[in-house]
């Protein structure tokens, strides 16, 4: 009985504690995209992380409430944040703080793919669109 239990213990251990792991350089698109493909790896309510795939671009934009980590896992780019034009690259890392312009113009012949990693949890309700706000 005790062994059944201590069995019993460590599977509901294995499952509850479990993580969820995902190979980012393993994780292949799949399908033609226009422009701009996010798919959700994991969320809680300190960060939200995306894979994002991106053809051609991404207008500027914020995010007043949340700040937002990038590393480029393939693919090149230039990175505009508050007017300050960087190429950025295969295994790039930065940081871009809330409420900050930003936008990317993809170089690469293939989509750029990055991990983005938005903090606090993010429900995508919170991007401001720099043309919009021009109107």
């Amino acid at each position: 009985m005790k062994a059944i239990l201590f069995l019993i213990t460590i599977l509901w251990s294995m499952i509850t504690f479990s993580q969820n792991v995902i190979n980012i350089n393993e994780t292949e698109l799949n399908e033609d995209i226009e422009n701009v493909l996010m798919k959700k790896l994991d969320t809680d309510s300190n960060s939200t992380s995306f894979l994002i795939w991106v053809k051609k671009e991404v207008p500027s934009h914020k995010h007043s409430t949340h700040s937002e980590l990038i590393y480029v896992v393939e693919g090149q780019g230039i990175i505009t944040v508050n007017g300050s034009k960087t190429n950025i690259g295969t295994g790039d890392y930065f940081r871009i703080p809330q409420n900050t312009f930003h936008s990317l113009e993809v170089l690469s012949k293939k989509p750029i793919k990055v991990l983005s990693i938005q903090s606090p949890e993010f429900f995508g309700d919170d991007r401001i669109l720099e043309n919009e706000l021009k109107k």
